[in-house]
């Protein structure tokens, strides 16, 4: 058995804002991390931080398809796939995945984690592309005690 880790919400913007909101640096630094090294294009190796988590974190892009998918791995043993679906009424269903790894116990931590993570990165986004807030602001603080 392979454990996934899995997240996905709709939100009512439109296919291309959202898939901007993922690939564009500088929107991205507005809900979930905190700098980038560059833009998401296939083949590119970006360094992302947050701002409430130490270290910097290496993102190798595997592939970008405009308004419709995006691909990297930041884990050596893990893809994340981000797919985006057009709705009839022009939001967007964002699905995200990142996996696969075997069955114990460390990898189903990782797998409840990173499934909250993923869930957490769609709350964000949707807040803040529908209504301007930055969700993570402050919300990790407490780690850092």
């Amino acid at each position: 058995m392979k454990l996934t880790a899995k997240a996905t919400l709709q939100i009512q913007k439109t296919i291309n804002e959202v898939f901007e909101a993922i690939v564009d640096h500088e929107k991205m630094t507005k809900y979930f991390i905190s700098e980038s090294s560059g833009r998401m294009e296939a083949g590119k190796e970006l360094s992302w931080e947050f701002g409430d988590f130490p270290g910097k974190f290496p993102v190798k892009v595997k592939e970008v398809q405009p308004d419709k998918f995006v691909s990297f791995v930041w884990d050596e043993d893990t893809v994340v796939n981000i797919t985006l679906e057009e709705q009839p009424d022009k939001s967007t269903v964002v699905k995200v995945t990142e996996g696969e790894k075997e069955l114990n116990d460390k990898n189903l931590e990782w797998c409840i984690g990173n499934t909250f993570g993923w869930g957490n990165f769609l709350d964000c986004m949707k807040a803040y592309l529908e209504y301007g807030i930055h969700l993570r602001k402050g919300a990790f603080d407490y780690m850092k005690k």
